[in-house]
């Protein structure tokens, strides 16, 4: 175990991982910290239900491929908690995360706090100790108080697509949920809106005529679609034609638009716009995976990676696994048992020869396999429970040795097969 583990663990034992949506704590710490947040290179804060990573990776590979150094924040973690946190490039070193986890645990002392506040500090003070060109943020949860809305004047301000998501702290409809999201836009900061629907839009519109944000909106300032197997994107500065992005899916189209449309805005090339497209990685997102021991356990099977885990989330994969060559295609699915996994599993049942349910290992909040079982059979979905990744594919492998193989569900269950697949 590393030291920034031993930091983490106590951490959680004196603020354990719980949500509760308000920034009192965050200012508190941060201004014992000497306020980073006023002290960071240009930020671009991503909020959203999904694509808000994606879109960070397009855009932070576009800035790089400019010779721009960028800092990155994302949540949650997948295989390791330093992958939060990118350092003008690099990962986060285990000596600074040590360091600065303790450093915040010490200033902050007795008081409350929560995990992912006290977490989201420490990378705020990592960032403005660190030169670079641009910070990515990417948003927890929410938008209006989360943790990262502490900076007052960014560069820029995105919103990727709204959907039915945490509706127990954000809100029962999309409108209520958008107006948590827009709670990221600043007084006369331009905001990049992607595709939305009526009701969300409604609300992320009235929110920026408050505070005088200009909107580029998806449908109305810019625009992009495929056609002829190119990315066509255009907006007032003209149309770019470009290659489909290398993160598989229709979804990513969209994805790559609003990357775009904020690459333009900050007065990018159009070769960094293509290198936001092309050079893009973003693990965990319909990602394949072609070495390690689960792939070596499975040699003739085409294993695949997502995390998604709402109603949106399984529409974008379903949607990514028709435009695939057909295959018999087996599910490995453990989700949380606070997402809608019906929701979720319905627009796969049209995609799935067989799914098997099992428990995220090490998280308390995971589903029962046998429940997720059950959903998937409600879903339409062919079903059995399976008592581990590994033993849901070795059982793949004996009935259907050349199947398309999807670990799916969770981002908490993607960080788990990443571990153990090294």
């Amino acid at each position: 175990m590393t030291t920034s583990d031993v930091i983490l663990q106590r951490m959680m034992a004196l603020h354990p991982k719980v949500i509760d949506l308000t920034l009192d704590r965050v200012h508190r710490l941060l201004a014992a910290l000497g306020n980073p947040e006023r002290q960071l290179p240009p930020v671009i804060h991503i909020a959203g239900t999904n694509g808000k990573g994606s879109t960070q990776a397009m855009i932070r590979a576009g800035l790089e491929a400019g010779g721009h150094k960028v800092h990155a924040y994302t949540s949650p973690h997948l295989a390791y908690f330093h992958g939060r946190s990118s350092l003008a490039g690099e990962l986060i070193s285990e000596a600074a995360l040590t360091e600065l986890l303790d450093e915040c645990v010490r200033l902050n002392g007795a008081d409350e706090i929560t995990f992912f506040e006290i977490t989201t500090c420490a990378a705020f003070a990592a960032f403005a100790r660190t030169p670079a060109d641009y910070t990515l943020l990417e948003v927890g949860l929410g938008g209006r108080l989360d943790a990262t809305n502490v900076v007052e004047h960014p560069a820029l301000t995105i919103i990727t697509p709204v959907s039915l998501d945490h509706q127990q702290y954000l809100g029962e409809t999309v409108g209520e949920i958008a107006f948590e999201k827009a709670g990221i836009i600043k007084r006369g900061v331009p905001v990049i809106v992607g595709p939305q629907e009526d009701a969300g839009m409604a609300v992320i519109e009235a929110r920026a005529a408050r505070v005088g944000a200009p909107v580029l909106a998806f449908g109305q300032h810019w625009h992009v679609h495929e056609e002829h197997g190119r990315l066509v994107f255009q907006d007032e500065r003209g149309l770019l034609d470009l290659p489909l992005p290398n993160l598989p899916g229709p979804h990513q189209i969209y994805n790559a638009g609003a990357a775009l449309a904020a690459l333009r805005q900050l007065g990018r090339s159009n070769a960094e716009c293509e290198a936001a497209v092309t050079e893009a990685y973003w693990p965990a997102r319909m990602q394949r995976l072609r070495k390690g021991p689960l792939v070596v356990m499975a040699p003739g099977v085409e294993l695949w990676l997502d995390g998604g885990h709402n109603p949106a989330g399984g529409q974008a994969v379903a949607a990514t696994l028709a435009r695939m060559p057909t295959r018999e295609t087996h599910l490995i699915c453990g989700m949380l048992n606070t997402k809608d996994v019906k929701g979720y599993m319905l627009p796969l049942a049209s995609q799935a020869t067989r799914l098997h349910a099992v428990a995220i290992p090490g998280e308390k909040n995971t589903l029962p396999a046998e429940v997720t079982r059950d959903a998937a059979l409600a879903a339409g979905i062919a079903a059995e429970v399976a008592p581990s990744v590994a033993g849901a594919l070795a059982q793949i492998v004996a009935e259907a040795p050349a199947a398309r193989v999807l670990i799916c569900g969770s981002l908490y269950l993607a960080g788990a097969v990443l571990r153990e697949n090294g």
